[in-house]
Protein backbone atom coordinates (compact mmCIF):
# COMPACT_ATOMS: atom_id res chain seq x y z
CA UNK A 1 0.00 0.00 0.00
CA UNK A 2 1.44 3.41 -0.63
CA UNK A 3 1.99 5.84 1.76
CA UNK A 4 0.91 9.23 1.70
CA UNK A 5 4.36 10.61 0.84
CA UNK A 6 4.84 8.76 -2.10
CA UNK A 7 1.30 10.50 -3.30
CA UNK A 8 1.33 12.76 -6.27
CA UNK A 9 2.31 15.59 -6.60
CA UNK A 10 4.62 14.48 -3.73
CA UNK A 11 5.42 18.08 -2.45
CA UNK A 12 2.18 18.93 -1.74
CA UNK A 13 1.59 15.87 -0.16
CA UNK A 14 4.82 15.77 2.31
CA UNK A 15 4.10 19.07 3.28
CA UNK A 16 0.28 17.63 4.27
CA UNK A 17 2.54 14.92 6.35
CA UNK A 18 4.80 17.13 8.03
CA UNK A 19 1.64 19.32 8.69
CA UNK A 20 -0.50 16.33 10.18
CA UNK A 21 2.05 15.57 12.64
CA UNK A 22 1.45 18.58 14.31
CA UNK A 23 -1.30 18.95 16.99
CA UNK A 24 -3.48 21.93 15.64
CA UNK A 25 -7.22 22.37 16.99
CA UNK A 26 -8.69 25.63 16.98
CA UNK A 27 -7.91 28.24 20.06
CA UNK A 28 -4.97 25.57 20.46
CA UNK A 29 -2.48 26.72 17.79
CA UNK A 30 1.06 27.25 19.59
CA UNK A 31 2.54 24.24 17.94
CA UNK A 32 1.33 25.10 14.13
CA UNK A 33 2.13 28.74 14.22
CA UNK A 34 5.47 27.84 14.98
CA UNK A 35 5.43 25.19 12.63
CA UNK A 36 5.17 27.62 9.95
CA UNK A 37 7.02 30.17 10.99
CA UNK A 38 10.03 28.11 11.33
CA UNK A 39 8.89 26.51 7.41
CA UNK A 40 8.83 30.50 6.48
CA UNK A 41 12.17 31.26 7.82
CA UNK A 42 14.05 27.96 6.76
CA UNK A 43 13.31 29.26 3.24
CA UNK A 44 15.08 32.11 3.88
CA UNK A 45 11.36 34.42 3.31
CA UNK A 46 9.98 37.33 5.36
CA UNK A 47 7.85 35.92 8.00
CA UNK A 48 6.05 37.45 10.30
CA UNK A 49 3.28 36.44 12.48
CA UNK A 50 0.96 38.65 14.08
CA UNK A 51 -0.16 40.15 17.46
CA UNK A 52 -3.23 37.54 17.07
CA UNK A 53 -0.85 34.60 15.86
CA UNK A 54 -1.93 35.06 12.05
CA UNK A 55 1.86 33.63 10.26
CA UNK A 56 2.53 35.84 6.78
CA UNK A 57 5.52 34.76 4.60
CA UNK A 58 6.00 37.23 1.68
CA UNK A 59 7.85 35.63 -1.61
CA UNK A 60 9.02 37.12 -4.53
CA UNK A 61 7.45 36.89 -7.68
CA UNK A 62 9.69 34.44 -9.99
CA UNK A 63 11.66 35.95 -13.33
CA UNK A 64 9.47 37.22 -15.73
CA UNK A 65 6.51 37.61 -13.83
CA UNK A 66 7.63 40.68 -11.70
CA UNK A 67 5.14 43.07 -14.14
CA UNK A 68 1.81 40.54 -12.42
CA UNK A 69 -0.81 41.58 -9.84
CA UNK A 70 0.83 40.84 -6.86
CA UNK A 71 -2.00 37.97 -5.13
CA UNK A 72 -2.43 36.77 -1.37
CA UNK A 73 -2.81 33.03 -0.95
CA UNK A 74 -4.40 32.06 2.40
CA UNK A 75 -5.79 28.90 4.38
CA UNK A 76 -6.15 28.41 7.94
CA UNK A 77 -3.70 26.47 10.27
CA UNK A 78 -6.55 24.90 12.71
CA UNK A 79 -8.79 22.06 12.39
CA UNK A 80 -11.73 20.80 13.84
CA UNK A 81 -11.19 17.95 16.08
CA UNK A 82 -13.69 15.23 15.99
CA UNK A 83 -13.33 11.57 17.00
CA UNK A 84 -15.24 8.49 17.04
CA UNK A 85 -16.55 7.05 20.34
CA UNK A 86 -13.99 4.17 21.04
CA UNK A 87 -11.04 5.84 19.22
CA UNK A 88 -8.57 6.80 21.59
CA UNK A 89 -6.63 10.17 20.38
CA UNK A 90 -5.27 13.29 21.70
CA UNK A 91 -5.76 15.92 19.69
CA UNK A 92 -3.79 18.20 21.89
CA UNK A 93 -0.35 15.78 21.78
CA UNK A 94 -0.75 13.38 18.77
CA UNK A 95 -0.28 13.77 15.21
CA UNK A 96 -2.96 12.39 12.92
CA UNK A 97 -2.78 8.88 11.79
CA UNK A 98 -3.26 8.80 7.54
CA UNK A 99 -3.92 6.09 5.80
CA UNK A 100 -4.62 5.60 1.82
CA UNK A 101 -7.72 4.09 0.08
CA UNK A 102 -7.76 3.83 -3.09
CA UNK A 103 -8.42 7.10 -4.42
CA UNK A 104 -8.98 8.59 -1.04
CA UNK A 105 -6.96 9.38 2.24
CA UNK A 106 -8.39 8.72 5.05
CA UNK A 107 -7.94 9.02 8.93
CA UNK A 108 -7.76 6.43 11.73
CA UNK A 109 -11.36 6.97 13.94
CA UNK A 110 -10.94 10.93 13.33
CA UNK A 111 -11.18 13.96 11.22
CA UNK A 112 -7.73 14.04 9.31
CA UNK A 113 -7.64 17.98 8.87
CA UNK A 114 -7.76 18.20 5.45
CA UNK A 115 -10.00 21.18 6.02
CA UNK A 116 -8.22 22.87 5.82
CA UNK A 117 -4.65 21.15 5.59
CA UNK A 118 -4.58 20.55 1.79
CA UNK A 119 -4.67 24.42 1.01
CA UNK A 120 -1.94 24.89 3.62
CA UNK A 121 -0.01 22.49 2.20
CA UNK A 122 -0.33 23.83 -1.18
CA UNK A 123 0.56 26.87 -0.57
CA UNK A 124 3.89 25.26 1.55
CA UNK A 125 4.63 23.68 -2.32
CA UNK A 126 4.58 27.03 -4.10
CA UNK A 127 6.68 29.00 -1.44
CA UNK A 128 9.13 25.84 -1.11
CA UNK A 129 9.46 25.18 -5.15
CA UNK A 130 12.33 26.57 -7.18
CA UNK A 131 10.70 25.86 -10.38
CA UNK A 132 7.01 26.82 -10.27
CA UNK A 133 6.33 30.75 -11.41
CA UNK A 134 4.22 32.59 -9.87
CA UNK A 135 3.66 36.38 -8.97
CA UNK A 136 4.62 38.59 -6.38
CA UNK A 137 3.04 36.54 -3.11
CA UNK A 138 1.86 36.81 0.32
CA UNK A 139 1.23 33.43 2.00
CA UNK A 140 -1.90 34.32 4.72
CA UNK A 141 -1.90 31.43 7.06
CA UNK A 142 -4.79 32.81 9.76
CA UNK A 143 -5.67 31.07 12.81
CA UNK A 144 -9.16 30.00 14.37
CA UNK A 145 -11.01 29.56 11.58
CA UNK A 146 -13.50 26.67 12.50
CA UNK A 147 -14.45 28.17 15.82
CA UNK A 148 -14.61 32.17 15.88
CA UNK A 149 -12.92 33.36 12.79
CA UNK A 150 -10.78 35.34 15.30
CA UNK A 151 -7.25 35.35 13.10
CA UNK A 152 -9.18 36.56 10.27
CA UNK A 153 -11.16 39.38 12.15
CA UNK A 154 -7.72 40.37 14.35
CA UNK A 155 -5.54 41.05 11.03
CA UNK A 156 -4.66 44.50 10.92
CA UNK A 157 -5.48 46.46 8.09
CA UNK A 158 -2.70 47.16 5.78
CA UNK A 159 -0.57 44.11 6.47
CA UNK A 160 -1.30 42.74 2.82
CA UNK A 161 -0.26 44.50 -0.45
CA UNK A 162 -1.69 42.01 -2.53
CA UNK A 163 -4.83 42.76 -5.35
CA UNK A 164 -5.96 39.19 -5.99
CA UNK A 165 -6.76 36.99 -2.76
CA UNK A 166 -7.02 33.13 -3.85
CA UNK A 167 -8.94 31.24 -0.76
CA UNK A 168 -8.28 27.53 -0.99
CA UNK A 169 -11.20 26.43 1.32
CA UNK A 170 -13.61 25.20 -1.01
CA UNK A 171 -14.57 21.45 -0.81
CA UNK A 172 -15.48 19.99 -4.40
CA UNK A 173 -13.17 20.23 -6.98
CA UNK A 174 -15.92 21.61 -9.67
CA UNK A 175 -16.70 25.03 -7.27
CA UNK A 176 -15.74 28.17 -7.42
CA UNK A 177 -16.90 30.07 -4.96
CA UNK A 178 -17.37 33.87 -4.72
CA UNK A 179 -19.79 34.39 -1.21
CA UNK A 180 -20.57 32.81 1.87
CA UNK A 181 -22.44 32.55 4.74
CA UNK A 182 -22.52 34.71 7.43
CA UNK A 183 -22.89 33.27 11.23
CA UNK A 184 -23.08 34.20 14.65
CA UNK A 185 -22.99 31.89 18.05
CA UNK A 186 -26.05 32.03 20.59
CA UNK A 187 -25.17 30.58 24.27
CA UNK A 188 -27.46 29.49 26.82
CA UNK A 189 -26.21 29.11 30.36
CA UNK A 190 -27.77 28.63 33.79
CA UNK A 191 -27.47 26.80 36.76
CA UNK A 192 -29.65 24.70 38.47
CA UNK A 193 -30.82 22.79 41.79
CA UNK A 194 -30.96 19.01 41.55
CA UNK A 195 -32.06 16.50 44.63
CA UNK A 196 -31.64 12.46 44.92
CA UNK A 197 -33.92 10.17 42.71
CA UNK A 198 -36.83 8.60 44.52
CA UNK A 199 -35.21 5.43 46.01
CA UNK A 200 -38.13 3.73 44.72
CA UNK A 201 -36.69 4.89 40.94
CA UNK A 202 -34.28 3.00 38.53
CA UNK A 203 -30.94 4.39 36.74
CA UNK A 204 -31.26 4.14 32.78
CA UNK A 205 -28.21 5.54 30.33
CA UNK A 206 -29.72 6.70 27.31
CA UNK A 207 -26.87 6.36 24.46
CA UNK A 208 -27.45 7.88 21.06
CA UNK A 209 -24.73 6.86 18.14
CA UNK A 210 -23.01 6.32 14.81
CA UNK A 211 -25.20 9.89 13.32
CA UNK A 212 -23.61 11.21 10.06
CA UNK A 213 -22.51 14.22 11.42
CA UNK A 214 -21.06 16.75 8.87
CA UNK A 215 -20.54 19.90 8.27
CA UNK A 216 -23.36 22.39 9.86
CA UNK A 217 -22.77 25.12 6.52
CA UNK A 218 -22.05 22.66 3.96
CA UNK A 219 -23.99 19.27 4.79
CA UNK A 220 -26.97 21.17 6.48
CA UNK A 221 -29.60 20.69 3.42
CA UNK A 222 -28.40 16.92 3.50
CA UNK A 223 -31.38 16.58 6.44
CA UNK A 224 -29.25 14.78 8.80
CA UNK A 225 -29.81 13.70 12.22
CA UNK A 226 -29.17 15.87 15.12
CA UNK A 227 -28.63 14.00 18.21
CA UNK A 228 -29.87 16.69 20.53
CA UNK A 229 -33.10 17.12 18.54
CA UNK A 230 -33.45 13.42 19.18
CA UNK A 231 -32.30 13.34 22.75
CA UNK A 232 -35.01 15.99 23.51
CA UNK A 233 -37.82 13.14 21.52
CA UNK A 234 -37.16 10.62 23.31
CA UNK A 235 -37.01 12.12 26.81
CA UNK A 236 -40.08 14.20 25.98
CA UNK A 237 -42.17 10.64 25.32
CA UNK A 238 -40.56 8.84 28.19
CA UNK A 239 -41.02 11.88 30.54
CA UNK A 240 -44.70 12.12 29.68
CA UNK A 241 -45.49 7.68 29.41
CA UNK A 242 -43.29 6.71 32.18
CA UNK A 243 -42.68 9.82 34.19
CA UNK A 244 -38.14 9.46 33.46
CA UNK A 245 -36.95 12.48 34.91
CA UNK A 246 -33.27 13.96 34.04
CA UNK A 247 -30.13 13.13 35.84
CA UNK A 248 -27.93 14.34 33.25
CA UNK A 249 -27.53 15.12 29.33
CA UNK A 250 -24.35 15.50 27.04
CA UNK A 251 -24.99 16.20 23.72
CA UNK A 252 -22.86 17.01 20.68
CA UNK A 253 -19.84 19.72 20.55
CA UNK A 254 -18.54 21.86 17.62
CA UNK A 255 -20.85 24.23 16.59
CA UNK A 256 -19.56 23.84 13.29
CA UNK A 257 -20.45 20.26 13.31
CA UNK A 258 -23.80 18.53 13.04
CA UNK A 259 -23.85 16.72 16.27
CA UNK A 260 -23.69 12.96 16.15
CA UNK A 261 -24.00 11.66 19.37
CA UNK A 262 -25.96 12.23 22.96
CA UNK A 263 -25.97 10.60 26.11
CA UNK A 264 -28.50 11.11 29.38
CA UNK A 265 -29.02 9.09 32.75
CA UNK A 266 -32.20 9.24 33.34
CA UNK A 267 -34.18 8.03 36.63
CA UNK A 268 -37.34 6.04 35.91
CA UNK A 269 -39.74 4.54 38.85
CA UNK A 270 -39.50 1.23 39.65
CA UNK A 271 -43.23 0.33 38.55
CA UNK A 272 -42.57 1.92 35.07
CA UNK A 273 -39.57 0.50 33.75
CA UNK A 274 -41.57 -1.94 31.39
CA UNK A 275 -43.50 1.31 30.36
CA UNK A 276 -40.02 3.56 29.73
CA UNK A 277 -38.33 0.96 27.69
CA UNK A 278 -41.56 0.50 25.67
CA UNK A 279 -41.63 3.60 24.98
CA UNK A 280 -38.11 4.30 23.80
CA UNK A 281 -38.25 0.64 21.65
CA UNK A 282 -41.17 2.66 20.04
CA UNK A 283 -39.70 6.20 19.66
CA UNK A 284 -36.38 4.42 18.73
CA UNK A 285 -38.26 2.58 15.53
CA UNK A 286 -39.55 5.52 14.47
CA UNK A 287 -36.37 7.76 14.54
CA UNK A 288 -34.56 5.14 12.81
CA UNK A 289 -37.20 5.04 10.36
CA UNK A 290 -37.52 8.34 9.21
CA UNK A 291 -33.42 8.76 9.07
CA UNK A 292 -32.83 5.37 7.48
CA UNK A 293 -31.32 6.93 4.36
CA UNK A 294 -29.55 9.81 5.60
CA UNK A 295 -28.22 8.09 8.88
CA UNK A 296 -27.96 4.11 8.20
CA UNK A 297 -25.50 3.59 10.82
CA UNK A 298 -27.65 5.36 13.77
CA UNK A 299 -27.77 3.41 16.73
CA UNK A 300 -29.87 3.98 20.11
CA UNK A 301 -29.23 1.84 23.41
CA UNK A 302 -30.33 2.08 26.64
CA UNK A 303 -29.33 0.08 30.07
CA UNK A 304 -30.25 0.11 33.76
CA UNK A 305 -26.77 1.54 35.34
CA UNK A 306 -26.08 0.92 38.96
CA UNK A 307 -25.30 4.33 40.17
CA UNK A 308 -27.11 7.25 42.47
CA UNK A 309 -28.77 9.77 40.42
CA UNK A 310 -29.29 13.44 41.09
CA UNK A 311 -32.55 14.75 39.38
CA UNK A 312 -33.47 18.37 38.16
CA UNK A 313 -36.51 19.66 39.24
CA UNK A 314 -39.87 19.25 37.61
CA UNK A 315 -40.25 22.59 36.59
CA UNK A 316 -36.65 22.52 34.91
CA UNK A 317 -37.45 19.57 33.28
CA UNK A 318 -40.64 21.10 31.46
CA UNK A 319 -39.05 24.34 30.43
CA UNK A 320 -35.89 22.35 28.98
CA UNK A 321 -37.60 20.11 27.03
CA UNK A 322 -39.80 22.64 25.41
CA UNK A 323 -37.08 25.07 24.92
CA UNK A 324 -35.35 22.56 22.85
CA UNK A 325 -38.39 21.24 21.24
CA UNK A 326 -38.69 24.44 19.98
CA UNK A 327 -35.36 25.84 18.99
CA UNK A 328 -35.24 26.05 15.39
CA UNK A 329 -32.76 23.51 13.88
CA UNK A 330 -31.44 22.86 9.74
CA UNK A 331 -32.99 24.94 7.05
CA UNK A 332 -34.76 28.28 7.97
CA UNK A 333 -35.08 29.71 4.30
CA UNK A 334 -33.75 28.80 1.41
CA UNK A 335 -32.09 31.66 -0.86
CA UNK A 336 -34.74 33.24 -3.35
CA UNK A 337 -32.06 34.73 -5.63
CA UNK A 338 -29.51 31.44 -6.04
CA UNK A 339 -30.90 28.05 -7.05
CA UNK A 340 -30.40 25.34 -4.23
CA UNK A 341 -28.38 27.79 -2.01
CA UNK A 342 -29.40 27.37 2.22
CA UNK A 343 -29.97 31.26 2.74
CA UNK A 344 -30.43 31.01 6.89
CA UNK A 345 -29.74 28.00 9.30
CA UNK A 346 -29.13 27.29 12.93
CA UNK A 347 -27.66 23.84 14.18
CA UNK A 348 -28.52 23.10 18.03
CA UNK A 349 -25.18 22.01 18.27
CA UNK A 350 -24.33 21.61 22.28
CA UNK A 351 -27.01 20.57 25.63
CA UNK A 352 -25.37 20.22 28.20
CA UNK A 353 -26.83 19.35 31.45
CA UNK A 354 -24.51 18.49 34.58
CA UNK A 355 -23.75 19.16 38.30
CA UNK A 356 -25.75 22.07 38.55
CA UNK A 357 -25.08 23.21 35.09
CA UNK A 358 -26.87 23.83 31.65
CA UNK A 359 -25.44 25.13 28.64
CA UNK A 360 -27.03 25.33 24.90
CA UNK A 361 -24.93 26.13 22.20
CA UNK A 362 -25.90 26.79 18.52
CA UNK A 363 -24.79 28.32 15.60
CA UNK A 364 -26.92 30.63 13.14
CA UNK A 365 -25.76 31.17 9.09
CA UNK A 366 -27.04 32.93 6.56
CA UNK A 367 -25.67 35.01 3.53
CA UNK A 368 -28.50 37.87 4.14
CA UNK A 369 -26.64 39.61 7.81
CA UNK A 370 -30.03 40.95 8.78
CA UNK A 371 -31.68 37.81 8.32
CA UNK A 372 -29.04 36.11 10.53
CA UNK A 373 -29.65 38.92 13.53
CA UNK A 374 -33.38 38.20 13.05
CA UNK A 375 -33.26 34.41 13.59
CA UNK A 376 -30.79 34.49 16.12
CA UNK A 377 -32.75 37.13 17.87
CA UNK A 378 -35.56 34.98 17.93
CA UNK A 379 -33.72 32.33 19.50
CA UNK A 380 -31.97 34.84 21.77
CA UNK A 381 -36.06 35.25 23.23
CA UNK A 382 -36.67 31.75 22.85
CA UNK A 383 -33.93 31.11 25.56
CA UNK A 384 -34.44 33.95 27.96
CA UNK A 385 -38.21 32.81 28.50
CA UNK A 386 -36.18 29.75 29.93
CA UNK A 387 -33.91 31.90 32.11
CA UNK A 388 -30.00 31.76 32.84
CA UNK A 389 -27.44 34.27 30.60
CA UNK A 390 -28.63 34.17 26.97
CA UNK A 391 -25.17 35.75 24.96
CA UNK A 392 -24.53 36.33 21.36
CA UNK A 393 -20.99 36.06 19.90
CA UNK A 394 -18.08 35.40 17.75
CA UNK A 395 -20.71 37.08 14.95
CA UNK A 396 -18.65 37.47 11.49
CA UNK A 397 -20.42 38.91 8.01
CA UNK A 398 -20.99 36.91 4.95
CA UNK A 399 -18.98 37.17 1.70
CA UNK A 400 -21.25 39.15 -0.91
CA UNK A 401 -20.57 37.80 -4.58
CA UNK A 402 -18.99 39.91 -7.05
CA UNK A 403 -19.51 37.55 -10.15
CA UNK A 404 -18.13 40.92 -12.32
CA UNK A 405 -14.53 40.48 -11.24
CA UNK A 406 -12.08 39.73 -13.35
CA UNK A 407 -10.45 36.66 -11.55
CA UNK A 408 -13.95 35.02 -11.31
CA UNK A 409 -13.72 35.22 -15.22
CA UNK A 410 -10.27 34.49 -15.63
CA UNK A 411 -11.13 31.05 -13.28
CA UNK A 412 -13.96 29.92 -15.23
CA UNK A 413 -13.00 30.55 -18.42
CA UNK A 414 -9.58 28.79 -17.25
CA UNK A 415 -11.77 25.70 -15.89
CA UNK A 416 -13.51 25.24 -18.82
CA UNK A 417 -10.23 25.45 -20.79
CA UNK A 418 -8.55 23.15 -18.80
CA UNK A 419 -11.36 20.32 -17.94
CA UNK A 420 -13.32 21.00 -20.53
CA UNK A 421 -16.69 21.38 -18.85
CA UNK A 422 -18.00 24.66 -16.65
CA UNK A 423 -17.10 24.83 -13.04
CA UNK A 424 -19.98 26.05 -10.61
CA UNK A 425 -19.93 29.38 -9.83
CA UNK A 426 -21.50 29.87 -6.62
CA UNK A 427 -21.65 31.15 -3.00
CA UNK A 428 -21.88 28.21 0.04
CA UNK A 429 -23.89 28.22 3.30
CA UNK A 430 -20.50 27.24 4.86
CA UNK A 431 -18.49 30.25 6.60
CA UNK A 432 -15.20 31.42 4.28
CA UNK A 433 -12.86 34.08 5.88
CA UNK A 434 -13.66 35.88 2.71
CA UNK A 435 -16.00 37.94 3.78
CA UNK A 436 -14.01 39.52 6.88
CA UNK A 437 -10.95 40.07 4.82
CA UNK A 438 -12.63 42.34 2.54
CA UNK A 439 -13.81 44.07 5.29
CA UNK A 440 -9.75 44.80 5.94
CA UNK A 441 -9.07 45.17 2.04
CA UNK A 442 -12.36 46.03 0.10
CA UNK A 443 -10.58 46.78 -3.15
CA UNK A 444 -9.25 42.97 -3.11
CA UNK A 445 -10.74 40.72 -5.36
CA UNK A 446 -11.62 37.07 -3.71
CA UNK A 447 -12.56 33.92 -5.03
CA UNK A 448 -12.11 30.27 -3.22
CA UNK A 449 -11.33 26.50 -4.26
CA UNK A 450 -10.43 23.37 -3.53
CA UNK A 451 -10.19 19.73 -3.56
CA UNK A 452 -13.14 17.02 -3.04
CA UNK A 453 -13.37 16.85 0.46
CA UNK A 454 -16.71 15.02 1.98
CA UNK A 455 -17.57 14.37 5.45
CA UNK A 456 -15.47 17.58 6.73
CA UNK A 457 -15.79 18.19 10.75
CA UNK A 458 -16.36 14.42 11.41
CA UNK A 459 -13.84 11.22 11.42
CA UNK A 460 -15.52 10.13 8.19
CA UNK A 461 -13.78 13.12 6.69
CA UNK A 462 -11.88 11.90 3.75
CA UNK A 463 -9.80 13.84 0.67
CA UNK A 464 -9.87 12.63 -3.32
CA UNK A 465 -6.25 12.16 -4.35
CA UNK A 466 -7.22 12.51 -8.35
CA UNK A 467 -9.02 15.47 -6.94
CA UNK A 468 -6.32 17.00 -5.56
CA UNK A 469 -4.36 16.69 -8.36
CA UNK A 470 -6.85 18.29 -10.18
CA UNK A 471 -6.90 21.05 -8.08
CA UNK A 472 -3.33 21.20 -8.08
CA UNK A 473 -3.49 21.84 -11.96
CA UNK A 474 -5.91 24.18 -11.89
CA UNK A 475 -3.90 26.54 -9.09
CA UNK A 476 -0.58 26.09 -11.16
CA UNK A 477 -2.21 27.13 -14.22
CA UNK A 478 -4.03 29.94 -12.69
CA UNK A 479 -0.48 31.39 -11.33
CA UNK A 480 0.53 31.41 -14.45
CA UNK A 481 -2.39 33.33 -15.80
CA UNK A 482 -2.63 35.87 -13.17
CA UNK A 483 -3.10 39.75 -15.35
CA UNK A 484 -0.32 42.17 -15.72
CA UNK A 485 -1.06 45.60 -13.54
CA UNK A 486 -0.68 47.32 -16.79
Amino acid sequence: MLSVRELEPRRLWNHFTDLNSVPRPSKKEEQVIQFAKNFGESLGLETIVDSIGNVIIRKPATSGMEDRLPIVMQSHLDMVCQKNEKTAFDFESQGINMFVDEDWVKADGTTLGADNGIGVAAIMAILSSKEIGHPSLEALFTIDEETGMTGAIGLEPGMLSGRILLNLDTEEDNELTIGCAGGVDITLSSEYESSPAPSDSIAYQLDIRGLKGGHSGVDIHLGRANANQWMNRLIWHASSTADAKIGSIEGGGLRNAIPRESSAVLAIPTDKTLAFEKCINEQSRQLLGEYESTDPDAKIEYRQVAEKVSIVDETFQTDLLSTLYTCPNGIYRMSPDIQDLVQTSNNLARVLVNKGCLEIGCLTRSSVNSERDDLANAIQVSFQKFGGDVRLGGKYPGWAPRPESKIVHLMSGLYRELFDEDAHVAACHAGLECGILGRHYPEMEMISFGPNIFGAHSPDERVQISSVQKFWRFLLETLQRIPTTA
